[in-house]
């Protein structure tokens, strides 16, 4: 039972982190704009469902709604300083905006309560789903809102706008050659990740029913992007495959403390060793990753 259980939780993870990593993708493989600040879009969406429901009582629907569309909000907020600079300093201010809200969550006690973070999540649908029944109803919705961010973000990256942005990727002097508005279709491709960010923040606080800023550190964007590596940039099934790996490696690797004789500090250190090391490999030996954009040919 207790394997059955590890098995429903790494899979509820992996849906979790799979929605993040297809947020990422959208920005870093379809439009090429180097995010390090995606966990700020997973803090959002985290506080705000959580916040919005446990503390103003308002029902659980409107708090993922408003966990999308705040993240929206902030993809949008995010880009207006940045959407004219270059890639490298696009990096480093997206990395600030991480921080920016990692730290407010942490000091802004009579908003978030600060380094004790919210507490008392409620469960989704608690009166009619029993709670033996419920990670098993949970995992089933979190891949529901896999499959409906997968075929919504397919089909617009398959339209004109998808096609903007991928030209955006390849070369924006050309892009902007043609007449496309280039600082326009950026801020709009941050408001489709916010927001699919959002989602994924929401999923995380209501599955595991609580959060502090603990659990929006840094190195949660450092995992994004090694599922991004390891699975394939321009490619949400790569996205997918990516976080089946690290979350493979970040959660298992936490039970080998019970045959190895390390501590929890140096499991930990030795958790991000691995994954480093299979990032190295894939960039040398496999830098499309796990599975290969397909690029259209048009005739």
């Amino acid at each position: 039972m207790a394997v059955i259980n590890f098995v429903i939780y790494l899979s509820t993870m992996i849906g979790i982190y799979s929605l993040l990593a297809m947020s990422l993708n959208f920005q870093v493989g379809f439009t090429g704009l180097i995010n390090f600040g995606q966990v700020a879009f997973f803090c959002i969406g985290a506080y705000t469902s959580s916040l919005l429901v446990v503390n103003a009582g308002v029902p659980v629907l409107v708090g993922f709604l408003a966990a999308m569309t705040l993240g929206g909000i902030f993809g949008y907020i995010m880009s207006i300083p940045t959407k004219s600079l270059k890639s490298d300093y696009w990096a480093i201010a997206t990395l600030a905006s991480g921080e920016i809200v990692r730290l407010f969550a942490l000091n802004e006690a009579w908003l978030t309560a600060g380094p004790f973070g919210v507490m008392g999540i409620p469960q989704i649908l608690k009166d009619i789903i029993s709670k033996d029944a419920y990670p098993v109803f949970y995992l089933l919705f979190v891949i529901a809102c896999i499959i409906i961010v997968y075929i919504f973000l397919i089909m617009l990256t398959n339209s004109p706008f998808g096609r903007n942005l991928k030209a955006i990727r390849d070369d924006e002097e050309l892009c902007l050659s043609l007449g496309k508005d280039t600082q326009k279709l950026k801020l709009q491709a941050m408001i489709v990740a916010g927001t699919v960010g959002g989602l994924a923040g929401a999923l995380f606080a209501f599955y595991i029913q609580f959060i502090s800023p603990e659990n929006f550190q840094p190195i949660e964007t450092f995992l994004m992007w090694a599922m991004i590596i390891v699975g394939g940039r321009g490619n949400f099934m790569g996205a997918i495959a990516g976080a089946v790996v690290i979350q493979l490696f970040n959660v298992s690797t936490r039970f080998l403390g019970n045959y190895v004789p390390l501590g929890s500090d140096s499991m930990a250190a030795l958790r991000m060793t691995i994954i480093g090391v299979l990032i190295i490999l894939f960039l040398l030996y496999r830098p499309e990753g796990l599975i290969k954009e397909k690029k259209k040919v048009y005739e």
